[in-house]
């Protein structure tokens, strides 16, 4: 049996794109097992995949990085991917016992995509498009939304000016704006369910009572599973750039990404498939662009 380790220290988007990797892997050898190393940011997430024989947390300390390397030593692996390209990871990866060894560099050249070719050929994989439908394997539960067509808002901490990147270009509506925007949205014969981050913001909870309540559901406090079923069924996700434009990626789910044209997305969205992106601007003109779209 093939054993691999694969170094994913940092998001939970990030872990996506390895996903993608895995699937070559078991498309390969099936029978392979596959353990992951993982940040306090993703391991909880990564367990949730049946795919992933194993999932171990890395605390970045020096103690528990010798602590993980006496551990990972009784293994010898037949391929070890440092995917996150992360130093700790690097150093860690350095004392184990393995017969292939890969570095996953970021540049600003190759797409993520290309990356994951670049190891397919290191360690002889055959490369194969399936690997975009990552989440095919996902089983998923839609007893609790409310429609069965219905555009999904993701509302989070990245519209709201104060909670993101400053040098970013400010998109944060007014409760004005936003009301008109979810009416131009419903207008259009849609329901809409809006979804938030960790903190939702006040804005939505302030116009409860000023939307039509049959047609627009808020929902807040979401597990990440929660919110892959909500991508899943939606007709179309609205949404800045995150970990859930990969998912409606992989189930060629229509989306609307806002991103901002400082920052290079296009090495994360190369593969996206059913995509639109439009540039972070003022609010009044960003709605009316993204109503064209639907």
């Amino acid at each position: 049996m093939k054993q691999f380790l694969l170094f994913r220290t940092d998001r939970v988007g990030d872990f996506l794109l390895t996903l993608s990797l895995i699937k070559i892997i078991k498309i390969n050898y099936p029978k392979s097992e596959i353990t992951v190393i993982a940040s306090k940011k993703n391991y909880n997430y990564i367990k949730t995949f049946n795919v992933v024989n194993k999932v171990i947390l890395l605390n970045n300390n020096f103690f528990s990085k010798v602590k993980l390397i006496l551990k990972l030593r009784e293994i010898k692996y037949d391929a070890i991917i440092v995917h996150d390209g992360k130093k700790r990871s690097k150093f860690i990866s350095y004392f184990l016992k393995f017969k292939k060894r890969i570095v996953c560099i970021n540049n600003l050249i190759d797409t993520q995509l290309d990356i994951i070719k670049f190891v397919c050929k290191k360690i002889n994989l055959n490369f194969s498009n399936e690997c975009l439908d990552f989440m095919s394997d996902r089983h998923f539960n839609n007893s609790y939304i409310p429609f069965k067509n219905y555009v999904q808002l993701h509302f989070d901490e990245k519209w709201i000016y104060e909670n993101y990147i400053k040098k970013y270009i400010n998109i944060e509506p007014s409760e004005k704006d936003l009301i008109n925007f979810i009416n131009a949205i419903i207008s259009k014969d849609k329901n809409l369910i809006i979804t938030t981050g960790k903190f939702p913001s006040f804005k939505l909870q302030n116009i409860l009572n000023k939307i039509n309540g049959k047609k627009v559901k808020i929902f807040k406090n979401q597990s990440l599973q929660e919110l892959e079923n909500i991508v899943f069924n939606s007709d179309l996700l609205i949404t800045c750039h995150g970990w859930i434009s990969h998912i409606a990626s992989s189930k060629k789910i229509k989306q609307i990404d806002i991103i901002d044209n400082q920052y290079p997305y296009d090495k994360w969205t190369s593969h996206f498939r059913n995509y639109n992106f439009l540039n972070r601007k003022s609010f009044d003109i960003l709605s009316s662009e993204i109503i064209d779209l639907i």
